[in-house]
């Protein structure tokens, strides 16, 4: 098949290419290339994906005519949409950009796939959704009224969005709610690339909440197998579905919300013991406060998607965090 995967360049999305040129199909990836973060290892992201059946466009899934063109030239049959403005804590200094990708560039990609006949879209939502809910492990069935940055706000926008063009058009849709994601090619504003930079210059840690935190860490490898399952499990109309009584993360329309992550979390501090084994000897640590934005836990109910695809991750934080120490160790020769 033909694909789309928007945030081609980003963590995610550029193994997720590759896995789909693996697998047989063609892949268009866009990106803007922003300098969030380094956008030298985004471009190192897309050097790699050497396969004749991938094409690189720069382009900004805010740019309504260049998105409108490129779904209009292409005819693409699945869109996998991952590209986002990403980060908690950014968006309390720029929520402008949230807005911009998050929530224009979101309509910009859902308007396309309705109007040039795309068979399915999966999107990128996140755990930040769950927001102020306590309620362990976060199912597909709790309610996310609460979130607590604009952030999650503009994913559970994408939800609610992606519903109305599932109901309106008869587009199947499907988001999933990533969790903590790490390994090889990682984001560097995410905790396992802060803290082996860090280790590696001989600064201290800075550990949130005194370490009292916990997170589903899942490794890029299980993330990846699930979002391409997933594109294969394209939802179907269920008349007999109702408000008052069935899944909320299902409808009468072609519609589906999955949480994608490991199903175990695992204590900050364990996770940086992995870390600090991988790298040889202990850090220095720094403890400070919860910091805005932040949640106590996360922690996914996967079991929805293990029985629509039989998705269950099996890389242990031990394995995955010493895949990330020798990839950062041999990317910036350290």
């Amino acid at each position: 098949m033909k694909y789309l995967v928007s945030g081609a360049a980003g963590f995610i999305g550029s193994a997720t290419v590759e896995r789909l040129n693996a697998d047989g199909h063609e892949v268009v990836g866009i990106d803007d290339l922003n300098d969030y973060y380094d956008v030298d290892l985004k471009r190192a992201r897309l050097d790699r994906i050497a396969h004749p059946d991938f094409r690189f466009l720069p382009l900004d899934i805010a740019d309504r005519p260049g998105m409108a063109a490129l779904f209009a030239n292409e005819n693409f049959d699945r869109v996998i949409h991952l590209a986002a403005q990403a980060g908690v804590r950014y968006s309390l200094e720029n929520p402008h950009s949230y807005v911009d990708s998050n929530l224009v560039g979101f309509v910009n990609i859902i308007e396309g796939c309705r109007h040039h006949n795309v068979q399915h879209l999966v999107y990128a939502s996140s755990s930040s959704v769950y927001g102020l809910n306590n309620k362990t492990p976060f199912s597909t069935q709790d309610r996310v009224d609460h979130p607590i940055s604009l952030y999650a706000a503009t994913k559970k926008a994408n939800e609610v969005m992606a519903h109305c063009y599932s109901h309106l058009y008869g587009l199947p849709t499907t988001g999933l709610r990533f969790f903590t994601v790490y390994g090889a090619w990682g984001r560097p504003d995410m905790a396992p690339f802060i803290f082996t930079k860090k280790y590696s210059k001989g600064q201290p840690l800075q550990i949130n909440n005194h370490g009292d935190m916990w997170r589903d860490f899942t490794h890029i490898n299980d993330i990846v197998e699930g979002v391409v399952r997933i594109a294969d499990a394209v939802p179907t109309t269920d008349e007999n579905w109702s408000v008052e009584t069935s899944n909320p993360a299902r409808s009468s329309a072609p519609y589906a919300l999955y949480n994608i992550g490991h199903g175990a979390p695992i204590n900050l501090m364990d996770f940086i013991t992995s870390l600090e084994e991988a790298l040889g000897k202990q850090a220095m640590k720094e403890f400070r406060e919860m910091q805005p934005g932040d949640v106590y836990q996360t922690y996914a109910d996967t079991t929805d998607l293990f029985a629509a695809v039989g998705y269950k991750p099996k890389v242990t934080v031990k394995e995955g965090v010493s895949d990330f120490v020798t990839w950062y160790r041999e990317f910036y020769r350290q």
